[in-house]
C-alpha cells in the first residue's frame, strides 16, 4: 500500500491528488460551506436547499464519482418524505442531495468535533443528537421532524444508525415518526461510497470511484410497521444485488468491535450476530453504553482491502 499523504483528514496516495484535494477544498468547504451556513442563518431555506443541492453537484464532480442512480420517477417533488437510506459513508448525504428534495438530516452530536461541520449543522438547524441513545434525542427528533414538515421538507433518517456495514439492523425509530407524523417513507439503497472515503476506518480519499443508488417505491405511513422487517431485507438484497456497487460489509477484526456504541447486528447475518453477541458477553460489553472511546486512529486500515 502506497504511503498516505495527509491534507486535513483526508490521506491521499499521491502529490498530485493531494494538490488536488487542496485546491478544491478551499472553494467546496470555505466559501460554499460558509455560505450555506449564511443562508441557515438568514433563514432562507428556499436558497439554502438550492445552493446545497448545487454543492452536492460540484463535490460529485471534484470527486470524479461515477453514480448510478435510479427510481427518481419514483419520487414527488411536492411531497415531504421520511427518506430512510442505508448508510455507509460520509459521502452518502452528498449523494441524497441528488434526489430534488429539500432535505434535513438527523446527524450525531459526535459531528459537532469538526467545527465547520458542526458550524453548518447549527446554523442550518439539521438535527443533532446524542450519540448515546437516550430520551433528550428522541424529543430533538420530534421537535426537529415537526419543523421540517411543516416547512415542506423531507426528513433524512439513517435506520441503521451507523457506518459500519450491511450487516447492522434497522431501528425502529423512523416507523415512529412515520406513523406520528403520517408521512410516507421513501427507501433508499445506497452501495460504493464506503470506497469514496473510508473515514474513521482510514484516512484514504479516492477518486473516481463508481457508487450506486437506487430509489424504491414510497410506502404509505399505515403499511410502514408491518412491512418494516420486510423493507429491510428488500433494500439489502438490493444492496447485494449484481447491478450495485459492492456494499461495505462489517468485520470485527478488522473495524474493530465498538464497544459503547448503540447498534445491533441484523438477525439474517447470524454467523456475525453471534459473534458479536459472544463479544459482548466475554467483555461486558453493551450496546448502549456511553461513547466509545476508540480513536480513529487506533482501528486497522482496510485499505489492503479495497485495492
Amino acid at each position: 500500500m502506497a504511503d498516505l499523504r495527509r491534507v486535513g483528514r483526508f490521506g491521499l496516495a499521491t502529490r498530485r491528488e493531494c494538490v488536488r484535494t487542496a485546491v478544491g477544498a478551499f472553494p467546496l468547504v470555505t466559501v460554499c460551506g460558509g455560505l450555506l451556513s449564511m443562508l441557515g442563518k438568514l433563514g432562507m431555506r428556499d436558497s439554502l436547499h438550492n445552493n446545497e443541492r448545487r454543492w452536492a453537484s460540484a463535490a460529485l464532480r471534484h470527486l470524479r464519482i461515477e453514480l448510478d442512480l435510479e427510481g427518481t420517477e419514483l419520487i414527488d417533488p411536492s411531497e415531504s418524505y421520511l427518506v430512510v437510506p442505508l448508510h455507509e459513508g460520509f459521502i452518502d448525504p452528498v449523494l441524497l442531495l441528488q434526489l430534488g428534495l429539500d432535505l434535513r438530516f438527523v446527524a450525531r452530536d459526535e459531528l459537532n468535533e469538526w467545527r465547520r461541520l458542526g458550524n453548518y449543522l447549527d446554523s442550518t438547524h439539521q438535527i443533532v443528537v446524542p450519540t448515546e441513545a437516550n430520551l433528550s434525542g428522541y424529543r430533538a427528533v420530534i421537535e426537529g421532524a415537526g419543523d421540517a414538515f411543516s416547512l415542506g421538507e423531507s426528513l433524512v433518517m439513517f435506520p441503521q444508525g451507523s457506518i459500519l456495514g450491511i450487516e447492522l439492523g434497522f431501528k425502529s425509530g423512523p416507523v415512529r415518526i412515520a406513523k406520528r407524523f403520517d408521512k410516507p417513507i421513501l427507501p433508499v439503497v445506497i452501495t460504493g461510497t464506503h470506497q469514496v472515503w473510508e473515514h474513521p476506518f482510514s484516512a484514504r480519499l479516492r477518486y473516481g470511484r463508481r457508487v450506486s443508488m437506487s430509489v424504491m417505491p414510497p410506502i404509505p405511513p399505515g403499511d410502514i410497521a408491518e412491512r418494516w422487517r420486510d423493507l429491510e431485507r428488500e433494500m439489502k438484497a438490493i444492496a447485494l444485488g449484481s447491478g450495485m456497487a459492492a456494499a461495505r460489509h462489517y468485520l470485527p477484526e478488522r473495524d474493530g468491535w465498538w464497544d459503547g456504541y448503540d447498534f445491533e447486528i441484523d438477525s439474517d447475518f447470524a454467523g456475525l450476530a453471534a459473534a458479536v453477541a459472544a463479544h459482548r458477553e466475554r467483555t461486558g460489553a453493551e450496546a448502549t453504553l456511553l461513547r466509545s472511546d476508540t480513536d480513529s486512529h487506533q482501528l486497522p486500515s482496510i485499505d489492503r482491502m479495497a485495492e
